[in-house]
């Protein structure tokens, strides 16, 4: 008599963690992962980005060329003037220089940064803010929406989008990326 067979058991495969599931990668590309520390614990912890805003919004539609061309020109005078909050050492160390002295290049990026934020109506503006967060700091419009809003108040998505919209066209005639109009 034979004995009776044993059905194998499956055990379902586990997705290495680390990385994004097959399922989350076919919605869309990803950085490299980022290293840095987590604003409550301190702790070293890994993000990769997924959202780049100012390109899906260029790529609905939302936005004008010159609109994700004066974002990114923001997004790049905000790395170049570090105000991103991630310290970072120095390779190469000059004796008798100290950490606390910025170049002329993040001076004059600060400057820009200022002049912009001006032509916004300042820092703590809604367009002011909403380009600090989303194009400088690189939150998502909901993650702003939510977590920063405007004056520590939530914004709804759809007023927010359309705030950082308004923010990237004055954006665009400040950085001269489009032609002004006379007053007639």
């Amino acid at each position: 008599m034979a004995g009776k067979r044993k059905t194998k058991v499956l055990k379902p495969k586990h997705d290495d963690l680390a990385k994004p599931s097959k399922w989350r990668l076919q919605h869309g590309g990803f950085s490299e992962p980022i290293r840095e520390a987590d604003p409550e614990t301190g702790s070293p912890v890994q993000h990769r980005r997924a959202v780049d805003t100012l390109g899906m919004m260029m790529a609905n539609g939302t936005i004008t060329p010159e609109m994700q061309e004066a974002g990114q020109i923001f997004r790049t005078l905000f790395w170049s003037a570090a105000l991103d909050g991630i310290a970072t050492s120095q390779l190469i160390r000059l004796a008798g220089a100290t950490a606390d002295a910025m170049s002329s290049r993040q001076i004059d990026a600060r400057r820009r940064v200022a002049e912009a934020l001006d032509a916004l109506g300042g820092h703590d503006s809604p367009a002011g803010s909403c380009v600090w967060f989303v194009v400088g700091l690189e939150f998502s419009v909901r993650q702003w929406a939510m977590r920063q809003g405007w004056s520590g108040r939530p914004v709804h998505g759809p007023v927010a989008q359309g705030m950082l919209v308004a923010a990237l066209g004055t954006l665009a005639s400040h950085f001269r990326l489009t032609p002004r109009q006379r007053a007639g």
